[in-house]
């Protein structure tokens, strides 16, 4: 295997198995608790290759407002919007309502961005997305329904956030060409101020009870799921071009699913044919976009 494809893989696996290290630690602390951990450790790695590859300089303090949006909103907002949903729901649940993001994404553009088309492939796309979703939330069992419509909820306001945020950068940030690694270290760096002014540390300490809910946070959260998958998805930017790279998607919903059903959560027909809709969803989506 190359080592873009290995890359690859290892990415959509990195992202895909983030639930289940949220659902073990959010027993001990609290979303705001961990999504500080995520961002204080997956920005260690992001501020060391921006220091090496020298991509930070004074002349970008005046984005500083730009950065600040995305750090509050796509960073700080979603990570502990994500904690919460997944707090509520089975992990493969979340991820694969996670992997709603593109749909969002792709109505957000069409609504937004004047130069964005859309055609009857990306429509399907949608329709196949949202029918996903709605089979995992199964709003028909109302209150026999196993599944917590507040989790729904919080994952779709943070897919519904992170969609939007696509779409301000290339609105606000695109057209002065910064290195995206630049660009994601001021993001997640400023995201750590603003969760250390606003995160009560009160029993934080509890996470050290379990190892295995420790070590996913800082590690499985921080250095992999945030530092390191930034690194890797930029690394693919670079080999693959924008539409190839964002197909890790397709794997993360698949691998959150799995490992929850590994880990013993309930997995059905019904969670099957939304990972396959939500899949199908994304693909269309992506191939519709290469066409615009």
């Amino acid at each position: 295997m190359s080592l873009t494809k290995a890359a690859f893989v290892l990415l959509g696996f990195i992202w895909g198995s983030n639930f289940i290290y949220m659902k073990w630690a959010v027993t001990l602390i609290s979303p705001m608790q961990i999504a500080f951990l995520r961002v204080l450790f997956g920005f260690l790695p992001l501020a060391l290759a921006a220091w090496h590859q020298g991509v930070i300089n004074r002349s970008q303090v005046r984005h500083l407002p730009h950065f600040f949006v995305m750090a509050s909103v796509a960073t700080a907002f979603y990570y502990v919007a994500i904690v919460k949903g997944t707090a509520l729901l089975p992990s493969g649940t979340a991820g694969v309502l996670g992997g709603s993001i593109a749909i969002f994404t792709a109505i957000f553009s069409r609504l937004l961005l004047r130069t964005e088309k859309v055609n009857g492939l990306m429509v399907v796309g949608v329709v196949l997305g949202f029918a996903g979703i709605v089979l995992i939330a199964r709003p028909w069992e109302s209150a026999d329904n196993p599944i917590d419509l507040a989790g729904v909820f919080w994952m779709l306001a943070g897919a519904i956030t992170l969609g939007l945020s696509y779409v301000y950068v290339r609105r606000f940030l695109s057209p002065f060409n910064l290195p995206p690694l630049a660009l994601v270290t001021w993001q997640i760096g400023l995201a750590l101020l603003i969760l250390t002014l606003l995160t009560d540390f009160t029993g934080m300490q509890h996470i050290l009870r379990d190892w295995r809910a420790a070590a996913g946070v800082v590690v499985g959260l921080g250095i992999l799921g945030t530092g390191i998958a930034f690194l890797i998805y930029y690394f693919l930017l670079q080999e693959l071009g924008a539409v190839a790279a964002s197909g890790s998607t397709y794997i993360t919903p698949t691998v959150a699913l799995l490992i929850g059903w590994v880990a013993g959560e309930k997995v059905g027909a019904l969670e099957v044919i939304a990972v396959a809709l939500i899949l199908a969803s994304i693909a269309m989506l992506q191939i519709g976009r290469q066409r615009a």
